[in-house]
């Protein structure tokens, strides 16, 4: 017995399958605006995940103004063309920041390096309102 022939192959849906219906409407995007989230994790989107890690806050004023001042002076470095001390500023306020958010606090050492960090990219910060609040924040809490 030979086998049965194969049909060849079809360029397109036969009479008995249905045709495909092409609309030429455009499709409405869906899009996702966030404000400002504090205390909060959320994921959108399918297959996210969600990491949430909670931080000390500030032990104190003087540590919350210190704060305060390095994140913008962060803000305002990323405007400027990098040179080597900013880049060492920039590593230094990253670690002030990670210090005060996991400890409460940013020890004497810490705060130390930052000083001079600060002194060595002078030409840049000194000029910079942001830099001047650092400088401030520094000297109320190494009592200078």
């Amino acid at each position: 017995m030979s086998p049965a022939p194969t049909p060849a192959p079809s360029s397109g849906p036969t009479p008995d399958e249905p045709q495909p219906q092409h609309s030429r409407q455009p499709q409405p995007q869906r899009t996702v605006h966030i404000g400002s989230v504090t205390g909060s994790a959320f994921a959108v989107g399918d297959h996210n995940t969600v990491t949430q890690h909670q931080h000390a806050g500030p032990a104190d004023e003087a540590q919350a103004e210190l704060l305060r001042a390095v994140q913008e002076l962060r803000a305002d470095l990323a405007r400027f063309v990098t040179s080597d001390d900013t880049e060492v500023l920039d590593a230094e306020l990253v670690s002030v920041v990670d210090e005060i958010e996991t400890s409460g606090a940013a020890g004497p050492g810490r705060l130390a390096r930052l000083q001079q960090a600060l002194t060595a990219a002078g030409t840049v910060t000194g000029t910079l309102a942001s830099g001047v609040a650092v400088a401030e924040a520094l000297r109320a809490l190494l009592g200078g």
